[in-house]
């Protein structure tokens, strides 16, 4: 008899056991979410998480600079993916005009700004574009226009005169950007202070052109070319000599605005961007090429 009651309070007891673990798994306070409410909760923490992109066009001729500038921002803002468009100023202002997602663009001259901002002169912005926002536009930078030779410099030009003699007897080739470009604008303006034609130097065949900087850059750093005017700052990058920089009564001066558009997706990062832009350590990376930091 005392076996058979000791085994049925054995029986009870694991009863209770089991009844007390099925209440833990079943307590009301730890229900699980409905499969919908759990699905929208993660769709709204990977659309906060999903990184804001910056849309740049920058001036070729800002790669390096621009590149670093931008790997530095990243890093202090992981919410922020920088995605640079990197090309000859007109072909920046033309991919705007026809409707290219941008946010931030930076010309290397002020016409092809100029040229989409509805409050700069008629006789530029002839066609009345309305794309950048004027609160938000400044001068950022300065460069120079600079005389560069290859390696060894062949032919021993060491000034714009050397350069304007060899042209004159047709013993140099010179690399320039096209017509539609700052660097070849900047270019014919030096032609004409020195009273040179242009048709008439490349009749006597001793000119090439390139797209942009860069590709003129290119043929002087390959030697295809006797010398090359380019900016200072692409010289410096790709370790080519500078014998000569133009002044400002030759070509004027060489100022790369900046501006948000008034299209972009995102003005509020934009311009906290542009700020960064004008900041002491983004100066310093500028500087360090040879720009003059203007704000």
């Amino acid at each position: 008899m005392k076996r058979r009651t000791a085994f049925l309070m054995m029986l009870c007891v694991f009863a209770c056991l089991i009844g007390g673990c099925a209440g833990i798994t079943a307590l009301p306070n730890q229900a699980a979410q409905p499969p919908d409410t759990q699905k929208a909760e993660a769709t709204e923490a990977e659309t906060a998480e999903d990184p804001i992109e910056l849309i740049v066009f920058a001036a070729a001729s800002m790669t390096e600079t621009m590149e670093e500038i931008g790997a530095a921002y990243q890093e202090l803002n992981p919410g922020i993916v920088i995605v640079y468009n990197f090309d000859s100023s007109g072909t920046l202002k033309t991919q705007i005009e026809e409707g290219a997602a941008c946010d931030i663009f930076i010309s290397a001259a002020k016409k092809q700004m100029d040229q989409l901002d509805i409050t700069a002169d008629k006789e530029v912005n002839t066609d009345g574009l309305d794309f950048i926002d004027p609160d938000t536009r400044i001068d950022l930078l300065e460069n120079k226009v600079a005389l560069a030779v290859p390696d060894g410099n062949p032919k021993e030009i060491n000034s714009f005169d050397d350069m304007v003699a060899g042209l004159q007897d047709k013993s140099i080739l010179l690399a320039i950007g096209n017509e539609d470009v700052p660097v070849g604008q900047y270019t014919q303006k030096i032609f004409a202070f020195y009273g040179l034609n242009e048709d008439t130097l490349k009749q006597d065949g001793v000119l090439t052109y390139g797209s942009n900087v860069k590709e003129v850059t290119t043929q002087v750093s390959e030697a295809s070319v006797d010398c090359g005017i380019i900016y200072s700052t692409d010289a410096f990058s790709a370790g080519l000599t500078v014998v000569d920089t133009a002044t400002k009564d030759m070509c004027g001066q060489v100022i790369y605005p900046a501006a948000v558009l008034k299209e972009s997706g995102h003005p509020e990062e934009a311009g906290a961007f542009l700020d960064y832009l004008m900041k002491d350590d983004s100066a310093a990376v500028f500087e360090s090429v040879g720009f003059t930091c203007l704000e």
